[in-house]
This record gives C-alpha cells, structure tokens and sequence, in this order.
C-alpha cells in the first residue's frame, strides 16, 4: 500500500515525521512513521530523507508500508472465544485481563495477538492494531467485533462514530442506587494531575451521557445495566464513581474491593456492514457476578 502526497503550502517548513502524522491519521504513531523514514520506506522527490527534514511546497511524498504491516505485531498461541464468523467480521467474548491491542512497553499477549494467530484476514486500516474497530478496558470482559476486511472496519467505524451500534454493559457498583433508573449527563475530559485518568469536568471535556437501570439491589451493592449513549475513554467508570458508586474492583476510580472490574459488555447490536443484516450479539453474565 502506498500513500502519495504532494506538500500544500501552508504546510512549508514542517518536520517530514509530523506532517506524515497529520496526513496518515491516527492509525499510525509518529514512533512507526520515523521507523519507515528511516529504513527508506518514505521518499521525498525520489530521495531518502531525515525524519526532521523540513518539507517545501510542492515536494512529493511517497510512503511504502506494505512491508511494515507484516511486522508490526506477532502472532500468539492465545485462545478466543469465537461467538460468531462470516468472511467479514468476528465476534468474540473477550475476558477480563486481556488488552485489546499492543501499545509502548505492551507489545505481547494482547488480543491482536490472538487475532494474528487465529486468521491471516484482519483489516489493515490500523496497522499497528488489525482488525480493531473498538476497545474495551483491559479489565472489562464482554462482546466485541473485529473487522475481517477494510471495507467492513470502514463501514463499523462510521456507525461507531454517530453512535449507531447498542452496546449495553452490567456493572456491579458500591452502594445501593437511590432511583430506579437515570441518565448521567456530564461531559469528561483528562484528570489535571494524572494523565491515564479522566474526570467529570466542565473545561476542555467534551459530552459524555450514560443511561443506567438498577437490575438488583443487594445488601450493600446494586447490580446496574449501563447503556453508554456516546463513547468516552472510561465513561461508564468515571460517571459512575462521580455519584459516589464506584464499580466493584475499579483500582482507578474506586478501590480493590473485588477479584476483577466488575464490568461487563453483555450486549451488542449493529446492522452488518455488507449484508445489511440486524445483529444481535449477547455475553453471559460472568462467573465472579453470578457468585456474588
């Protein structure tokens, strides 16, 4: 796969690596575009180049990552729990304790992995994490799908994007909810003191909405049904423990007062990107739930 470009004006002067970061999108990390740079899979006017050379109007750009994509991640040995297949997606329920795709100081034992070693047919849309059209936690186990293609992953993404696929989650959270259901409308943005966390915030924070319905009041803890209506980073966890009912086993948010994040995806719904089917898709409720 190629990617041409040709330099526009405005963008005169600019490091060669930051405009390519800017230009590819957010699939590739500035740290795998100074890799190609520098083993020659980006050419400028025909020449190789520095990542900080300085760009001008009118210079041609060409970037070669077909090579690349084969060794961004490997493949392992990790089992799956397959809940559905066709030719253009998967549907898997993911256990908590897994990580969805590798990142900096994380590049093993991730779900990417286990999709490696399952099947050679992942999208490429993201090369640095094939086939990933959305994430849960680490922590968060439940129902996900995987795009086989890139014309499925592109489709998926367009309904994840105006929120067109249901997801609903089970939560067991701290203390027993007053009302019997309720909508959380407030927006989240990054914690000031600690960048891997987030909090409710009225400054540079963008909307976050969660609908929730009390399945079960226990002695002192309430068994939730989430329905996120946006998709934030920890939405359902931040908006959770700001009323004073953080969710069972959240070390971030709450405290360690269970073996796992009590959270669950247990259902998701999406019409299929070729077929145009309706589909339904459900997880039961965990082992570590059902014994409480």
């Amino acid at each position: 796969m190629d990617y041409n470009y040709i330099v526009p004006e405005e963008k005169k002067g600019r490091r060669l690596d930051l405009f390519l970061a800017e230009a590819m999108g957010s699939g590739y990390s500035r740290t795998f575009i100074q890799q190609l740079i520098l083993k020659k899979h980006v050419s400028l006017n025909s020449h190789a180049v520095k990542p900080h050379y300085k760009i001008a109007p009118g210079d041609k750009i060409i970037v070669d990552i077909q090579d690349e994509k084969k060794a961004l991640v490997a493949s392992e040995n990790i089992s799956l729990k397959i809940i559905y297949e066709d030719d253009d997606i998967l549907v898997i329920d993911k256990p908590s304790g897994l990580v969805v795709h590798p990142a900096a100081g994380n590049r093993t034992g991730t779900l990417v992995n286990a999709l490696l070693n399952y099947t050679e047919k992942l999208s490429t849309v993201h090369p640095e994490r094939p086939g990933i059209v959305h994430r849960l936690d680490k922590d968060t186990s439940g129902v996900m799908v995987v795009a086989k293609n890139n014309k499925a992953h592109y489709k998926l993404a367009k309904k994840f994007a105006v929120h067109a696929i249901k997801k609903k989650y089970v939560a067991i959270v701290s203390g027993i909810l007053e009302f019997d259901e309720g909508i959380i409308d407030l927006p989240i943005g990054r914690h000031k003191g600690d960048f891997r966390r987030q909090n409710v915030s009225f400054v540079n924070s963008k909307e976050a909405v969660t609908r929730y319905r009390v399945l079960k009041r226990l002695d002192d803890k309430t068994l939730v049904e989430l329905t996120p209506d946006t998709g934030r980073t920890h939405q359902l966890r931040v908006h959770l423990a700001h009323l004073g009912h953080p969710i069972l086993g959240d070390v971030k948010y709450g405290k360690e007062d269970f073996p796992r994040l009590a959270l669950h995806a247990k259902e998701l719904d999406f019409i299929h990107p070729i077929t145009g089917k309706e589909m339904h898709f459900s997880s039961p409720l965990p082992k570590e739930f059902r014994g409480l």
